[in-house]
């Protein structure tokens, strides 16, 4: 018997959609040097990593708040990569505003060339659903509205509105529910849904425990370098795209192989 067609691809959205305009260490370095001086980029990017992957651990799904979070992490970035404390706490104030609203629109971020031409090509070409799942805060909204996916996605879903987490299924789970609420009859079912995203185990491996599809991203080139996934052994059963193309041309064919008529329309 066939498997049921795709009637759903959801997205992650940072590495995936959309990336930093520059790496965002780089920024940071824009931000801080005004107030603190020309701090070492090898340094910066370091704490940087140090700093989010930390305060992921003791503050998931930003349970102080997403604005304490990021203040949390700019001045933990700042003071491991050397800036002097005493200026650095007299100029977070200021340092803070500047680096939360160049990460709240175009000024921080660009959609990769593929994301806006395969989202159009899902939906108008191959009639299916899309969304957004992402850990990010609330900010990425206004960055989506901004380099144009607002036409483009039937719903998004962000860990800090809903209290979920990638790879938690019920993230996922979320976005189908908030796309199937738009719909007046036959609802979509996880195992009719395609998740793609550039992180083994936030997006393969929590939208599999979904019962939903998985194709892992991974980007060559200019496009994907600022990723800095760890290298990492992926078993045979992994499918991998290399671009979003891809994704939608897996679809295409996916959906030719089923039992009988065209693809479900969106309606």
């Amino acid at each position: 018997m066939a498997s049921l067609p795709i009637r759903l691809v959801t997205f992650d959205l940072l590495y995936t959609l959309i990336v930093p305009r520059l790496p965002i260490h780089v920024q940071y370095s824009q931000a801080f040097e005004p107030y603190l001086g020309v701090l070492d980029p090898e340094s910066l990017r370091q704490s940087f990593g140090v700093a989010f992957r930390s305060l992921e651990r003791e503050q998931p799904v930003y349970s102080k708040g997403s604005r304490a979070w990021w203040s949390e992490v700019i001045r933990r970035t700042a003071l491991g990569a050397g800036a002097n404390e005493t200026a650095l706490a007299a100029s977070l104030p200021e340092i803070v505003p500047g680096l939360l609203h160049r990460f709240s629109s175009k000024e921080g971020y660009r959609a990769y060339d593929d994301a806006l031409p395969a989202l159009h090509a899902l939906r108008q070409g191959l009639n299916v659903h899309t969304a957004a799942v992402s850990n990010a805060d609330s900010r990425i909204r206004l960055v989506l509205q901004d380099l144009g996916f607002r036409d483009e996605v039937d719903a998004v879903v962000l860990s800090e509105e809903v209290g979920f987490e990638k790879p938690s299924p019920e993230i996922f789970l979320q976005a189908l529910s908030k796309v199937n609420s738009s719909r007046s009859q036959n609802p979509i079912a996880p195992e009719e849904c395609l998740h793609v995203g550039d992180e083994i185990d936030s997006d393969y491996e929590g939208a599999l425990a979904a019962n939903m599809k998985a194709l892992l991203l991974r980007r060559a080139g200019r496009d994907g370098e600022q990723a800095h996934k760890p290298p990492q052994e992926l078993s045979s059963r992994v499918q991998v795209v290399g671009n979003l193309h891809a994704v939608a041309l897996w679809v295409k064919n996916h959906n030719s192989t089923r039992l009988g008529g065209p693809p479900p329309s969106c309606a």
